[in-house]
This record gives C-alpha cells, sequence and structure tokens, in this order.
C-alpha cells in the first residue's frame, strides 16, 4: 500500500529527475522548457500513482489493469509532442522537445511505479543525449541547413540574377521563392529558401547581398 511520505518521495523525484531534462531544454531556448517538463513528469507520476492505488482499493473485489490509465498518457503525450514540433518550410524545429517530452512521461511512469533505477539511468542517458551527442552530431555530422531570407529590392530582373549569383558564390541553394509587393507598393519584396552545407559566412553573405545596386534591405526571416 501507498503511504503518504512514499508518493511525496515520488512526486519530487519526478520533479527532480525531469528538471534536469527541461533544465537543459531550456538552455537552448526551446518553447517546451524546464516547467513544461517538470509538469508532464510529475502529473505522469500522479496518473501512475491513481493507477496503484485504484488496483488496491479494488483488489480481489473487481477485475482492475494497473497499467490501463497509465497507457493513456502514452498515448495523450502525442498530442502534447505535436505541439513541440514546429515545420518551417524545408525544415523541421522541435523533434527533439518532443522526443523529450515522451521520456519524461515515461520517467514519471516509472517513478510513480517504483521503478526507481530505471528512472534515474533514463535521465542520465536522456542528458548525455541531449548535451554529449549534440556536440558529436554537430562536430562529425555533416548537415543541411536551411534558412530562408528575406530582400527588398527594386523591381528588375537582373537584381534577382545578381542576388543568384551571390548565392553560387556561398554554394547556396535555393529551394523555394516567393515575390510579392513590399510595404510601400512600389518595390519587390523577395521570400528565398536556402538550403547550405555550411552556414559558417552566412552573415557575410547577407552582407555581400546587401551591398548589391537595387537592394533596399536583406534579412533573415524571423524562425
Amino acid at each position: 500500500m501507498l503511504n503518504e511520505w512514499l508518493i511525496l518521495f515520488r512526486l519530487i523525484l519526478a520533479a527532480v529527475l525531469s528538471g534536469i531534462v527541461g533544465f537543459e531544454r531550456e538552455f537552448h531556448g526551446r518553447a517546451a522548457g524546464f516547467r513544461t517538463h517538470i509538469l508532464l513528469c510529475v502529473g505522469s507520476t500522479l496518473v501512475m500513482l491513481t493507477s496503484m492505488h485504484i488496483f488496491d482499493v479494488y483488489y480481489n473485489k473487481a477485475p482492475c489493469d494497473p497499467a490501463r490509465i497509465a497507457a493513456g498518457v502514452v498515448t495523450g503525450i502525442g498530442f502534447l509532442g505535436a505541439g513541440a514540433i514546429m515545420r518551417s518550410r524545408a525544415s523541421v524545429r522541435g523533434l527533439t522537445t518532443a522526443a523529450s517530452l515522451w521520456v519524461v512521461a515515461a520517467i514519471g511512469l516509472a517513478v510513480g511505479s517504483g521503478l526507481y533505477f530505471a528512472s534515474i539511468i533514463t535521465t542520465v542517458l536522456a542528458i548525455i543525449t541531449l548535451m554529449l551527442f549534440s556536440r558529436l552530431e554537430h562536430a562529425m555530422i555533416r548537415k543541411d541547413w536551411y534558412k530562408t531570407i528575406v530582400v527588398e529590392t527594386k523591381e528588375d530582373a537582373d537584381h534577382l540574377k545578381a542576388i543568384r549569383d551571390v548565392l553560387a558564390e556561398y554554394r547556396a541553394e535555393i529551394t523555394d521563392f516567393e515575390a510579392g509587393r513590399a510595404a510601400d507598393g512600389i518595390n519587390m519584396l523577395l521570400k528565398l529558401g536556402l538550403k547550405f552545407n555550411n552556414i559558417k559566412y552566412g552573415d557575410q553573405m547577407i552582407q555581400d547581398i546587401g551591398r548589391l545596386d537595387g537592394i533596399k534591405n536583406v534579412k533573415w526571416e524571423a524562425e
């Protein structure tokens, strides 16, 4: 049977373990950060504790599966994880945060059921994956980068050709293109989705485009 001290210990442990994972996400500026991870994990722990309590109450009285309610957490976390995922043109952001939310939900269920060792080891592995493996990924694996620039220019086909020439120098490939009118109703507003092999000199590329004749303004599109 669960007592008040054991319930308190499990809820606090869930908050601590999920807070460690959430702090890493908060540090990197993710929308689902410190508080979100703690709330999710503590809530999952409470669901698991409630399931076990119901099982104790109805033991030998009615058939009851202690994992039935907890299984709803595994299904329901998909909606919260989907909310953390954002698609921006050719790139997708938030997959890692969604995965971390799913993991802390599992940690909460493990803590709630008394599986302390597994929950602590899972937390350690999650932190290693998020912090250490992230650095190894950037250092060892070549990745394509997807960004969008917004260019305000005079209406002239030669300006677009000049922009493409600069992009070619930096080996930036155009993956998406939109054209419209600027706020003044006179100049053109171009949105160019780009793919880079290396974005190291991206700011220098922006400056070079800004120096072209007829270019009024150029910037990265806010993500």
